[in-house]
């Protein structure tokens, strides 16, 4: 019913104000000591100017892409729309992810000064804060899919309710091509940035200068401080709107097909709106008791998230048989499969990254026979872990096709698999915030180390670190999960669109397009992975000639009594990382284009199926093998197997080091891959139609 699609404007409205009066409650806490302020600041300024110059990188993308749809307008191959719902997807993902910054940068202090006074002081600042890039993320996302279906339901008002459904649907898919761009940039850039900066730090600093992390006469510090912010926060933030938006419209573009008119192609923005309202209340409800364990404030953010989707499973009902009618039942389950497997990839994704189970601790087990063996058993652990959410994504599809009556009518079982996808992100507002968090915390740490707070203030930051490791891991799980579905939702949405253009598909297994087409698409995830690693790596290795040079040439920083120069750390980083997302971003792009070009659309549609299957794996491997070399060496250093200082320890910070590039920069940037290619076939179809030069 259209009446209810209120709720989609509603509920967007209701997080942007949440997330305001959370903004204003957060700054009104003390940052604490003027040496606190001072290095709050320096990570702050650090951070403004990295995203000044990648949103300045960006803009000329986004200018010369505007005109190149606008030519595409022109001869036919797309609807006039489509340019400027392109840019208005690429800012508000952007958006987002800068919002999400600014609150994380403010936010670090303020924690930090609230572990003056106590655990759960601290654990409130963050996670509210962390909550904030959750729900703006979901705020902006629905609002923007919101103005641009009533526009669009407005202009094609004359039009049958077919095809109205189509223009509006092929429209709204192309504002996701926009967010999927800017998604990429942050991310690709945000990651090598951030791990560029962590690893050059940990390079010379800890293994060899042997000064603690964190360390103020470590020159690159605030670059490092202000990679989490740009890679895990503001790149995270573009990431996971670009996933949400994406579940959202190729859902609708779905429902045409599936011959639920209206009421199907409404239902994935009103799950949305009732997912960002069941998201506020999963955020009022995370608290814990004073200085409490670890497993103990890991439940306080799990209550959280399950208690959401509690309220998401109980509406979801009312939602789908009212205005589904109950005879689609079977569409409900399929939100419900979504959800649980959502929530089994968070708990798989803990179980293989945390320090508290066997996995982890025998990878810090492996550190008492040298790096080699870390690498080893981290590896083991990492492909060890696709097994269960492969599997769980596996049934999840399956069961949403079934469930939703696919196998007596095919399009109505892929419907159920987009609002499968649907159901899984329709937590996303507080799943988003557990993972903000963690960089907050971590950054808090930071502080408190450089500032020289007493030991006890270390310790519930740390404690809080330790935790936001596991919930940064059970976020990335999350994404990667996500983004399958989200991916497979949007190539069966790239099929209807080419049938609705006239073309006649040949998808047999044995049709030789389609076996090149997923030839190359199964390459393209490691070629991807490669560029992103070997960026990390040439851009590490400057900023670990500049902390060498300082340690050289500036008198008296290891002693203490000289000031590193900082800026210039940030300086290499962010110019070095803007330059080395380039060339990952374009094939990114291109490919799908190319492919399709040469060798026709069913070439395309085979390299979109290979790579989403070994971009899955591959980034769930990568991942998971880099949090569990990561929780290792956090293992280690709470006082196992020899703790800080020792040859075990030493090796954790080799596996650690190696870990950085896979978990924060090549395994999330696959998630954004593999929906990317997606959207730039959709984008693209009509013209590769009419211009592939194989018959």
């Amino acid at each position: 019913m259209k009446e209810l699609l209120w709720l989609a404007p509603f509920g967007s409205t209701l997080a942007i104000v949440f997330s305001i009066g959370v903004i204003i409650w957060m700054l009104r806490k003390s940052e604490g000591t003027p040496q606190m302020i001072q290095i709050a600041r320096a990570v702050r300024e650090g951070a403004s100017a990295y995203l000044k110059r990648q949103y300045k990188t960006v803009a000329i993308f986004f200018i010369f892409a505007f005109f190149i749809l606008l030519l595409l307008v022109k001869y036919g191959y797309l609807p006039i729309f489509v340019p400027f719902a392109f840019v208005t997807g690429g800012f508000f993902s952007g958006l987002s992810g800068f919002v999400g910054m600014k609150v994380a940068t403010q936010a670090s202090s303020r924690t930090a000064n609230g572990a003056r006074r106590s655990l759960n002081s601290a654990l409130k600042i963050a996670f509210l804060s962390g909550s904030v890039m959750g729900l703006i993320v979901v705020g902006l996302g629905l609002l923007d899919l919101s103005v641009w279906y009533y526009i669009l339901d407005f202009w094609y008002r004359n039009v049958d309710i077919t095809r109205r459904i189509f223009y509006i649907t092929s429209t709204m898919l192309t504002f996701e091509l926009g967010a999927s761009s800017m998604a990429l940039f942050a991310r690709v850039g945000g990651g090598i940035y951030t791990k560029a900066a962590d690893v050059g730090a940990d390079l010379v600093g800890k293994i060899e200068a042997g000064i603690p992390e964190d360390d103020p006469r470590n020159p690159a510090v605030i670059a490092d401080n202000v990679g989490d912010n740009v890679g895990d926060v503001a790149g995270m933030g573009a990431d996971l709107y670009e996933s949400y938006v994406g579940s959202i419209v190729a859902t609708m573009a779905l429902a045409a097909a599936a011959g639920l008119g209206v009421r199907g192609v409404t239902i994935p923005m009103i799950m949305a709106s009732i997912g960002i309202i069941s998201s506020i209340i999963g955020v009022l409800v995370v608290k814990t008791k004073e200085e409490a364990s670890q497993s103990a404030l890991l439940w306080a953010l799990r209550r959280g998230i399950f208690f959401t989707a509690g309220l998401i499973a109980v509406c979801g009902y009312f939602l789908i048989t009212r205005v589904l009618g109950p005879q689609h039942i079977g569409v409900y389950f399929a939100v419900i499969s979504g959800l649980i497997a959502g929530l089994i990839i968070g708990v798989s994704t803990e179980f293989f990254t945390s320090h508290k189970y066997p996995p982890t601790r025998g990878v810090a087990q492996a550190a008492l026979t040298g790096p080699a063996t870390v690498i080893i058993s981290g590896l083991s652990v990492g492909m060890l872990s696709t097994v269960v959410p492969l599997v769980t994504v596996a049934i999840a599809t399956l069961l949403s096709f079934y469930f939703a009556g696919g196998f007596g009518n095919f399009n109505l079982g892929l419907y159920g698999v987009g609002i499968s996808a649907i159901g899984m992100l329709s937590t996303l507002g507080i799943t988003l915030a557990t993972d903000a968090y963690g960089p907050i915390a971590d950054n808090a740490g930071g502080n408190a180390q450089m500032a020289g707070l007493p030991p006890e203030v270390r310790e519930r930051t740390d404690a809080l670190d330790a935790l936001g490791n596991t919930t940064a891991a059970t976020g990335k799980g999350f994404a990667i999960g996500s983004a399958a579905l989200t991916a497979l939702a949007l190539i069966a949405a790239y099929k209807d669109h080419i049938e609705e253009l006239g073309a006649k598909l040949d998808l047999s297994i044995l049709n030789p397009k389609i076996i090149v087409g997923m030839f190359i698409g199964g390459m393209l995830p490691f070629l991807f992975s490669s560029l992103t690693m070997k960026a990390v790596g040439r851009a590490a290795g400057k900023i670990v000639d500049e902390v060498r040079r300082q340690f050289r040439e500036v008198v008296g920083i290891l002693e203490g009594t000289a000031k590193p120069d900082y800026a210039r750390c940030v300086e290499i980083v962010t110019v070095a990382s803007q330059r080395e997302m380039i060339l990952p971003s374009a094939i990114a792009l291109l490919s799908p284009i190319v492919v399709g070009i040469i060798f026709g659309v069913e070439a395309n549609i085979g390299l979109l199926l290979a790579s989403l299957v070994t971009g899955f794996v591959l980034a769930i491997m990568l991942a998971n093998s880099g949090a569990s070399w990561d929780n290792a060496k956090k293992y280690i250093e709470e006082g196992n197997l020899g703790g800080k200082g020792s040859s075990a320890h030493k090796a954790s910070v080799v596996g650690d080091t190696v870990g950085d590039p896979c978990k924060d920069t090549s395994g999330p940037s696959l998630n954004i891959l593999i929906k990317l290619m997606s959207m730039a076939s959709i984008v693209f179809a009509a013209f590769i139609l009419k211009n592939t030069l194989l018959p």
